[in-house]
């Protein structure tokens, strides 16, 4: 494969826009850039989490979610397409139901944080739930892959889960909100 990207910088974005992968161009503080923003930034936390000590397993659906992510922010650089297949959403909810197996039932909100890793999972997860209103924003006005919109809600659900999983291999006891803690 030759070089795809010769030039780091054009000068094109000088004046708040951006241009898409059909060429068209728009404004840098648009739907859809906004999304394509959120979902870079979620994939360079999980690439946070990926540089933490974690478990083979986790490490390899995380990679392989990160392709994903790259894949949605490249369908979404293409108005149109549609790349996230209705197969990514049921290897999610996969996931989500292997990791959840051993865990302990829930029975009140957690807060986020615990071991490094588990913590930026949290990050993860808030971050992907800011990606998936702008997605929700965006398909109120354009038409946006509805299995894109499904794999990042579902992922937000795979990422509090992974991050439970990893205080547990951490040994890290998971804090549990206490209600009316501010009348302390």
């Amino acid at each position: 494969m030759g070089n795809r990207i010769s030039k780091i910088y054009t000068r094109t974005g000088d004046h708040g826009t951006t241009g898409l992968g059909d060429g068209s161009r728009l404004d840098k503080s648009s739907l859809r850039i906004n999304l394509i923003g959120d979902v870079d930034e979620l994939n360079s936390i999980i690439g946070i989490i990926l540089s933490q000590e974690i478990p083979s397993d986790v490490r390899e659906y995380l990679v392989n979610i990160q392709h994903v992510l790259f894949d949605i922010g490249g369908e979404l650089s293409l108005p149109g397409q549609n790349v996230v297949k209705e197969e990514s959403i049921k290897d999610l909810e996969q996931l989500i139901d292997n990791c959840n197996t051993d865990l302990s039932p829930l029975k009140e909100f957690i807060l986020p944080g615990g071991a490094a890793a588990a913590a930026f999972c949290h990050f993860a997860r808030a971050v992907c739930r800011r990606a998936e209103r702008q997605a929700v924003a965006l398909s109120r006005r354009e038409i946006v892959n509805k299995y894109t919109l499904m794999y990042i809600n579902r992922l937000s659900d795979l990422l509090f889960v992974v991050a439970r999983v990893l205080n547990r291999e951490n040994k890290v006891q998971e804090q549990y909100w206490e209600k009316n803690s501010s009348n302390r």
